[in-house]
């Protein structure tokens, strides 16, 4: 990334919370998303009840440029159970002609700041063993493969694995 962009990610992007106003926004980008057959088995966009619902209230970030959402994050739940509250799965998304701008990058490391704010020690993510791109992206911001699921299910017909990748929070 040359000097330019990264001042002008510094200058120009700013992270809002995602709410019912800037779903719409969200949505697309989701939908951009799950048409690459890589980044989620869902195959269609939840309605704003339903994603709501899934996220949990301290994770859930947009990136905005020039009033206009072009990233956005969230954590999850990995459990309902009391003993497993400080672990969730995160998820990154980014509007198709911003990738590869590092806007992913820039996500996820204001979720892990968030996480260690909120006593979270341990984020998670699933990634499809065909998308480099995030298992790179993850990697990156210190995140470590620990392992893999092999079929784990299908999308349109087709077998996927998911690889496992942690991050350990720093606070014990």
């Amino acid at each position: 990334m040359s000097v330019i962009n990264k001042i002008k990610m510094q200058e120009s992007y700013s992270i809002v919370t995602i709410d019912k106003e800037n779903y719409n926004e969200v949505a697309t980008i989701y939908k951009e998303g799950i048409a690459t057959n890589m980044a989620t088995f869902e195959t269609v966009v939840p309605d704003w009840e339903t994603w709501n619902n899934k996220y949990l209230s301290i994770g859930r970030i947009g990136l905005k440029e020039n009033d206009k959402i072009v990233a956005w994050g969230s954590l999850a739940a990995t459990s309902k159970r009391e003993v497993y509250k400080g672990v969730v799965e995160v998820s990154v998304y980014v509007k198709a002609a911003e990738r590869g701008n590092g806007l992913g990058e820039k996500i996820l490391k204001e979720l892990i700041a968030i996480s260690e704010k909120n006593n979270i020690w341990s984020l998670q993510a699933g990634v499809f063993r065909e998308n480099e791109a995030s298992i790179y992206l993850h990697k990156k911001c210190g995140f470590r493969v620990i392992g893999f699921k092999e079929k784990i299910a299908q999308l349109y017909g087709v077998w996927k694995d998911n690889v496992l990748l942690e991050k350990r929070s720093k606070i014990d």
